[in-house]
């Protein structure tokens, strides 16, 4: 799950470009018990709130069992009522899955199911929204259908940092304003004042330092044009990173951040022992608080106004 309590992920804000409007009237109320999809599974889940956004309801969800760190605001489309009939179809999901009851967690198997054929179904659901511009948060990985929430990397973002993701969604959404590019300083400007940072503090560079920030950067320029990216800043980056450019040396702060909300489900595929997996942990925070004590001089204050909406495919958003 994105850790992470802001609106929308990247790829959120392209979720219902394009749909019709939906009812004035929200589809689960505060309070109520839903399931709830989260990547290829089915959680038990619980509305904590109920907004109409941009004539879109939005619902912020807590999963049952699972620390509130994993909450976050969905579209009802990831939602499901909680009858007699989708609970069967959850346990039935389940069993096709073949979850070990008995995980880490000691949680019990109706909180983790998802079959292969609704798993093939979500594959091709997934692609077909990339094609058209419309990608659902947390479609990032459908394929591997087998990855559970106990592997996911847990990275807390300061709340600090949790407000700009918001307030980066506000910018773009609400005010139709972009990141002026190019940045400054870059992605790769803060990964090198990060590794003076950290090597004027330890009093030598460390390889280990040293290799995670080669992976931020190179996961930032893998993922920034596939999943770091709303639809209204797709034409901007097109026009804007071209050749053998790599975007770290375009995009700023902004756009790194998003990263951090995508990282578990990157890193979920990746073989990391648990031993490593915590000193990961402990420098992606180390790195998210360099971030947050350099705010003002990383982030912007405001985005630019510049038409931001590209000339086709406008949604309910634009």
């Amino acid at each position: 799950m994105a850790n992470s309590s802001r609106d929308d992920s990247p790829t959120d804000g392209d979720t219902s470009s394009g749909d019709a409007p939906p009812s004035n009237s929200s589809l689960y109320s505060e309070g109520e018990k839903i399931l709830a999809y989260h990547g290829p599974r089915i959680y038990e889940a619980k509305v904590q709130k109920a907004e109409l956004r941009k004539n879109e309801w939005r619902y912020f969800v807590h999963y049952l069992g699972w620390n509130k760190n994993w909450d976050e605001w969905v579209g009802g489309d990831r939602l499901l009522k909680n009858t007699e009939d989708n609970i069967m179809k959850q346990q039935a999901l389940d069993k096709k899955q073949g979850v070990d009851k008995n995980t880490k967690s000691g949680r019990s198997a109706q909180t983790k199911p998802k079959s292969s054929s609704d798993a093939k179904a979500e594959k091709e659901d997934h692609k077909n929204n990339v094609t058209k511009g419309k990608k659902r948060k947390n479609d990032l990985g459908a394929e591997k259908d087998t990855v559970s929430l106990e592997k996911l990397v847990k990275i807390q973002i300061p709340p600090t940092l949790r407000k700009q993701l918001v307030d980066d969604w506000e910018f773009i959404f609400q005010q139709d304003k972009l990141v002026k590019l190019p940045r400054s300083p870059t992605v790769d400007d803060i990964l090198q004042k990060y590794l003076d940072y950290r090597t004027k503090k330890d009093g030598k560079v460390t390889d280990p330092v040293g290799e995670v920030l080669k992976g931020i950067r190179c996961y930032f320029d893998k993922a920034l044009p596939v999943m770091l990216l709303y639809k209204k800043e797709r034409k901007q980056y097109q026009e804007t990173v071209v050749g053998d450019v790599s975007p770290s040396t375009i995009y700023g702060a902004e756009h790194l951040l998003r990263l951090f909300v995508k990282l578990p489900e990157l890193l979920a595929y990746v073989n990391i022992e648990e031993e490593t997996q915590t000193r990961l942990q402990q420098k992606l925070l180390d790195f998210l608080k360099f971030l947050q004590k350099n705010h003002s001089t990383f982030f912007l204050p405001a985005y630019d106004g510049s038409k931001s909406v590209e000339g086709k495919g406008k949604g309910k958003h634009d």
